[in-house]
This record gives structure tokens, sequence and C-alpha cells, in this order.
């Protein structure tokens, strides 16, 4: 079986170059273009390819892909809400995933979002480099005692959950499937996280129901001073209402990993331009706001957990075995 990977980045030629011996007969070829209408022939002669979190894949590429005869598409990421699976399902191409490559990585940065934010450690690091010892501005909250709101307790969220139990923080949640092992949990109505929660973590897939699940609205919901934090999928919060509760005082500190815009930044060095029409750069200006790009996966251990899922993956498929980690419409 011969891939084309695109989008390649340094880590994945090293991580998939390094565990590739393992498995024979799998050929890959790394391409730094990202999968896109245009760029769908470099992957003639493949069997697969394999693409990221932030490619389109879209009906045309998956009728172009169809045309060169690929016949699987290798998703080296959990979401797939990127990919028209009923397109794929049409032109006959399998679509498998990697479902849980570390849950804890995500969940551990996810706290680390919430403790940089509510305590200021983004802006005491930039004092303390210029000499400035000072204290003012870095005021921040105590966790303890307080309620997480979990949205979303699947493995990351559940793993979330525990961290903040671990915190001494009562924590409720709110998804339509409960969780049976997490039973220090309160599963409550959506509204009723949105009002009790001081912190509330997104941990929830992006789908036509959870587009823009936090709005004005919701936001008006919530308590004063709320931790907000989202290291599931950026379009989960509609950026120009979180906007607007920033700069009415809504939020003590906001936490994103993910966001609106990121796929036109996210994984790219745009150090030298000026983001003069970028919603990203206004949440930047906001000093209770961080913001990382989308590296809550970004371990070792995670790399590692993607690299053999998807050569297992393509090793089941071209075996003809199902393994679970198929993705269908």
């Amino acid at each position: 079986m011969k891939i084309l990977f695109y989008d390649t980045k340094e880590y994945d030629q090293e991580y998939f170059e390094k565990y590739l011996p393992e498995y024979p007969g799998i050929e890959i070829e790394f391409a730094k273009a990202e999968l896109q209408k245009q760029t769908v022939s470099l992957a003639n002669g493949c069997d697969a390819i394999c693409s990221f979190v932030n490619a389109d894949v879209n009906r045309e590429v998956m009728k172009r892909l169809a045309d060169i005869h690929v016949r699987l598409l290798l998703l080296r990421c959990a979401g797939f809400n990127q990919v028209d699976l009923k397109a794929a399902k049409e032109y006959g191409i399998t679509v498998m995933r990697v479902p849980g490559y570390s849950p804890e990585a995500v969940a551990e940065h996810a706290m680390a979002l919430t403790l940089t934010a509510c305590r200021r450690i983004h802006k005491a690091y930039n004092r303390v480099r210029e000499n400035d010892f000072s204290l003012p501005g870095l005021t921040g909250v105590n966790l303890y005692q307080k309620t997480a709101g979990i949205v979303g307790t699947g493995k990351i969220g559940a793993a979330m959950a525990r961290i903040c139990h671990g915190f001494g923080m009562k924590v409720i949640a709110y998804d339509v499937y409960e969780n049976k092992d997490l039973d220090f949990v309160t599963y409550v109505s959506l509204d009723e996280l949105l009002f009790q929660s001081d912190l509330i973590s997104l941990h929830c897939p992006l789908t036509e129901e959870t587009h823009h699940l936090i709005d004005i609205d919701a936001i008006s919901k919530m308590k004063d001073g709320v931790i907000l934090v989202n290291t599931s999928r950026g379009g989960l919060i509609k950026t120009d209402d979180l906007i607007e509760g920033i700069r009415m005082h809504k939020f003590f500190a906001v936490g994103l990993d993910v966001y609106e815009e990121e796929k036109t930044y996210v994984y790219e060095d745009y150090s030298s331009h000026i983001l003069s029409h970028s919603t990203t750069a206004r949440l930047l200006s906001f000093p209770n706001v961080v913001i990382t790009s989308h590296q809550a996966f970004f371990t070792q251990e995670a790399l590692t957990a993607i690299c053999t899922t998807t050569l297992d993956n393509a090793k089941a498929f071209a075996e003809g075995k199902t393994n679970g980690n198929e993705v269908v419409a």
C-alpha cells in the first residue's frame, strides 16, 4: 500500500518514519502541500492519502480522489467534521480516524490553559523577563471548591472532569449520554451548567447542533467572572459574541486552543505578518485571554499513538479487515 501524507510537518515525518519499519508492505510519501482539489493530483498512483484536522475534504475533493483510484482516507486525528462522509460513501472511499490518541494530553492542556489564564501566568512571564516583578494586574482566583462545568464527557471530557475533581472542585456536566464511570459528577441541563459553573470547559464534537453552542444568549446565562476554556473545536463558540462578552467583563479568563479562524493560521508562522483584519488578533488584545495553536494533542505519547493507530488502520484496510476506527455517514 502506498500512502501520500498531505500537510506534513517535521514531527509527522519523524514519528511515522520511526515506526514504519514495523509495517512491511506500507510505503509513505510526504508532501508539504495541503489537501485541496488543486493538490489531489499529487496522490496519483497512491492507494491512500492521509490528512490532518484542518483539511477540508469536501465532495469535490472526494470525487477527484476517486477519479485517481484512491480508496482510503486516513485521518491522523479524532475529529471528522471536516470530511464529507456521504460523498466518501458514494465514491467508495473508506475513511478511518484515530479516535483516542491521548485524552489526557488534551485534558491536561485544557487545565494548563485554565491555570495560565486565571493566574495570569502569561502576563507574569513577560513581566519577569523584563525584570518587572510587580504584582498589580496579576490577581487570580482559586479553583478549589469552585464548580467546574464539563460540556461533553467522552474520553477527553472525562479526563478533564477527573483533573478538576483532583483540584477539589465540584464537577457538573452536560452530555446527551451520561458517563457512568464518573460517579463524582452531577449531570445537569446545559442551562443549569451555564448558570452554576465557575469554569466551563468544552469537550464536545462540532455538529450542526453544537455549532455556536456558546453564543451571546449562552454567555448571558453564565456567572459574571466565569472562566471559559475550549480545546475541542473552534466552531463551538461564536467568536464575535465571545468578544462582546469579554468587553462586557463577563469573563474572568478565557483559554482557547481552537478558534473559528484557525484554519487560516494554525501550524504556520505568521510572526512577520500584521493580522489587521483578524478576529484572532482582536482576541489576543485582551489581557485575560490566552490562545495556543491547536496544540492540546501535542505530546510525545499522543504523537506515538497517532502514528501507530494510523498505520494500524492502513494495515487493517490492506488486509480487508475492519478495526472499529472506520467513520461512516
